[in-house]
């Protein structure tokens, strides 16, 4: 059975889903008719690339991917409402406001959250955003006028919303831009490819894929400086140094999750996991030093059929008991 952390996300990814293929194995219900609560159509994505603006209404729990302007106003008290936006990998999402109509001091908020958040667990986790918790948060009702244009620092960002009286509410307009070595990233879709770079940075970046997946990782390169790979320790990876890990669990934090496994020495070649949990990170810690490099790709991971495989495979994590 599904877990709570699964049906949120894939009720939120079902967006992304529908417009893929994949919604053979879920459903909305309650979706209306002037306009299902899905994701567009790539169809009508190229007819808007043309210049014209997407325009339509927000509901109180709702998910983007595509830019245009969005409005909400309320026809009662809606008291927790959050939409979610997402982008390609390679995108940062810019949130500019157009018109807000909120009674700040009856008790209405309106807030921005670089990243997202799914029942207190935060991605990207404490340890991997560059700013923390308090300044990742930017309140209209404290900001105003002074800070009108919000733009993530990764390509998901998601605002919270209440608002007390009807026919109040606000208009917004989401664009992408494009971000040349992208960092902290939730994936749209449960099989990709992708390669995360740090070049020089101290930082750390999580990849995150909610949904079991077997994940084959093809290249790796740490430590790399004047064309010499860097020897390792060879005691695990814990400590200083650059490493790439794997992490598995059941929340969207990847601080809170357990991890797989470490990889700390230069390679290229197969390196092959099945991972059976609701979400699966691709972590790489990097010391700033040196460029770090991993390329690896992923695809769904079918629980009722798995079978051991004579492969380069790491010992399989999160398979529910039967």
């Amino acid at each position: 059975m599904p877990s709570a952390f699964q049906f949120q996300c894939h009720f939120i990814l079902i967006f992304l889903a529908a417009s893929k293929g994949e919604t053979r194995y879920l459903e909305v219900r309650d979706a209306g008719e002037d306009e299902p609560f899905l994701l567009l159509s790539e169809d009508l994505k190229r007819e808007l690339s043309a210049g014209q603006i997407y325009r339509r209404s927000l509901r109180c729990i709702d998910m983007l991917s595509i830019d245009g302007q969005f409005t909400f106003t309320t026809d009662q008290p809606q008291l927790h409402c959050a939409t979610f936006f997402i982008g390609e990998p390679e995108e940062l999402i810019t949130i500019d406001y157009n018109f807000v109509n909120i009674n700040c001091q009856g008790g209405d908020f309106l807030k921005v959250f670089d990243g997202w958040i799914l029942k207190g667990e935060k991605f990207p986790s404490s340890l991997d955003h560059p700013l923390p918790t308090s300044q990742r948060y930017v309140d209209f009702c404290e900001s105003g006028n002074t800070q009108r244009s919000i733009r993530s620092s990764q390509n998901v960002a998601m605002i919270f919303f209440r608002i007390h009286q009807p026919g109040n509410g606000f208009t917004v307009t989401v664009k992408k831009n494009t971000n040349l070595f992208p960092c902290n990233v939730i994936s749209q879709t449960p099989s990709g490819r992708f390669t995360m770079v740090i070049p020089h940075q101290h930082r750390n970046c999580s990849f995150s894929i909610i949904y079991p997946v077997v994940i084959k990782i093809s290249d790796l390169i740490l430590g790399h400086l004047n064309g010499l790979f860097l020897k390792k320790p060879t005691a695990g990876c814990a400590g200083e140094g650059d490493f790439v890990e794997l992490l598995g669990g059941t929340g969207l934090d990847p601080s809170k999750m357990f991890p797989l496994a470490d990889l700390c020495h230069s390679f290229h070649g197969s390196a092959q996991m099945k991972i059976g949990c609701d979400n699966t990170v691709v972590r790489m810690v990097s010391s700033g030093k040196h460029i770090n490099r991993v390329t690896f790709e992923y695809h769904q991971l079918d629980l009722q059929g798995t079978e051991n495989r004579k492969e380069n495979s790491i010992e399989e994590f999160c398979f529910p008991s039967i």
